[in-house]
């Protein structure tokens, strides 16, 4: 096969300087008004709003473009209620015995414990699978590589289209999350990544008051 069938024009919009940095700004301002909630309202989330958020998040670049990601989207009442009992029985060995105490002066100020209602509350849980190997065309095994990078930027970029759209988000990661594969179906090649909770903030919901790093503080420029 030659390049010219292999490889495509990029299509890449050059933007002045001041737009660049217009819209940088303007993309910072809307991230950074993003907080994690733990205090979901039932309302419902259109689901083509989810389902867009999804393609963006598979747009992500990944390691040989294996895509090592997959996505699950939880609705069903009787499964929400499934993953929340696993989850909290996770939550209580982690709170009552497998926390350092240093792990647990981290988390003070955050408000956390072992239960965790939004599981059930939010219209939407996506729950996000890394993927070891993938299926090649002759059905054989391949190997996906960079996985948690992958994975990673995936998320990332779930989470912006998210808010983007106007959802709220919190990212839960009970420990170990192994009951997801057998309660959701999936295969054991799939490890849980996280679970992202979606929809909109109850009324009168409130965040921790913290602070964000400054930018001196996490960049260095050379």
């Amino acid at each position: 096969m030659s390049e010219a069938e292999t490889f495509l024009p990029l299509q890449f919009e050059r933007l002045d300087d001041d737009t660049m940095c217009r819209r940088a700004l303007a993309f910072y301002t809307q991230m950074r008004s993003r907080r994690t909630v733990r205090d979901f309202c039932s309302a419902p989330v259109p689901r083509q709003v989810i389902e867009d958020a999804l393609r963006t998040a598979g747009s992500a670049p990944s390691g040989a473009n294996m895509q090592p990601w997959h996505f699950v989207v939880v609705e069903s009442a009787r499964i929400k209620r499934q993953i929340r009992e696993a989850a909290e029985a996770e939550e209580r060995e982690f709170y009552q015995r497998r926390a350092s105490a240093e792990w647990l002066n981290a988390l003070a100020p955050l408000g956390t414990d072992a239960d965790k209602p939004f599981l059930e509350t939010a219209p939407y849980l996506i729950v996000i699978f890394l993927k070891k190997f993938s299926g090649g065309d002759g059905g054989e095994r391949l190997k996906n590589y960079y996985t948690s990078e992958s994975v990673g930027i995936a998320t990332g970029m779930l989470i912006a289209a998210l808010h983007n759209a106007g959802v709220a988000t919190l990212t839960h990661t009970p420990s170990p999350m192994k009951f997801l594969n057998e309660v959701l179906g999936r295969p054991a090649t799939e490890k849980p990544y996280m679970i992202l909770v979606a929809g909109l903030p109850a009324e009168g919901a409130r965040v921790p008051a913290i602070d964000k790093k400054p930018l001196d503080e996490i960049a260095d420029f050379m």
